[in-house]
C-alpha cells in the first residue's frame, strides 16, 4: 500500500506545480499586460503615430517668394502708384516684415536731465503671425520700451556705439513681452525711424 501512495502522491506533485506555473505565467501576463498598455497609453511605444515631440506652433521663417499663411489678403491690383512685390537675389535669403509704431516714445534718460524722442519700427523674418501680435500687444511693448528708455544713461546716446547697444536692447524688451504674451518673441531688429535728444 505504500507504494501505491508514493505513485498517487508523485502525479499530484506534479500536477499541482504544473498549476502553480500556469499560474504564475498568468500572472506574469497580466502585469506585462497591464504595463505594456501603460507604455502605449503614455506614447512610450506602439503604433500611437505621435513620436513623443511636440509640434512646434511657433512662428517660421519665410522665404523670399515663399507664401506666408498668416499674412493678410492682398487686395486685386493694389492701389495706384503700389507695385508688385519683388524680392533681390542677394542679401538674406528671409523675407523681412516691418511693423512701425503708430506713436513716438518719449523717455528721461537715466542719470541726465535729457529727455530722447524717437519713433521706432521692428522686423522680423518669421511669418506673420510676429507682426499680428505686435499690433496686438502695442500697449504692453510701448510701456516696457518706455521703461527701457528710462534705464538708459544720458551719454549712451550720444554715440553710434550707444545707440547701436539701445537697439539691442530693444529687441530684448519687444521679445520679452511678446514670449511672456504669446510664448514666443520673432522681432529680430529694431529700427530708429526719428531719433531726437533734447
Amino acid at each position: 500500500m505504500s507504494d501505491k501512495k508514493e505513485k498517487d502522491a508523485k502525479p499530484k506533485k506534479k500536477g499541482g506545480g504544473m498549476m502553480l506555473k500556469i499560474g504564475a505565467a498568468g500572472a506574469l501576463l497580466a502585469v506585462g499586460g497591464g504595463g505594456a498598455y501603460g507604455l502605449v497609453a503614455a506614447g512610450i511605444i506602439g503604433g500611437s503615430g505621435h513620436s513623443g515631440e511636440k509640434e512646434d506652433k511657433n512662428p517660421k521663417l519665410v522665404r523670399k517668394g515663399a507664401e506666408d499663411p498668416y499674412a493678410p489678403a492682398k487686395k486685386e491690383g493694389g492701389e495706384e502708384g503700389e507695385g508688385k512685390d519683388v524680392e533681390g537675389d542677394g542679401g538674406s535669403e528671409y523675407r523681412t516684415a516691418y511693423y512701425s509704431f503708430t506713436e513716438e516714445f518719449t523717455s528721461n534718460l537715466r542719470d541726465s536731465d535729457a529727455l530722447v524722442q524717437m519713433s521706432i519700427a521692428c522686423s522680423t523674418h518669421r511669418d506673420y503671425r510676429v507682426i499680428l501680435w505686435l499690433h496686438k500687444h502695442e500697449l504692453a511693448v510701448r510701456s516696457a520700451v518706455l521703461t527701457a528708455l528710462a534705464d538708459t544713461p544720458g551719454e549712451e546716446v550720444q554715440s553710434a556705439e550707444g545707440k547701436a547697444k539701445l537697439q539691442k536692447r530693444l529687441v530684448a524688451t519687444i521679445n520679452k513681452v511678446l514670449t511672456e504674451a504669446e510664448g514666443f518673441g520673432g522681432v529680430d531688429a529694431v529700427y530708429f525711424k526719428t531719433f531726437i535728444v533734447q
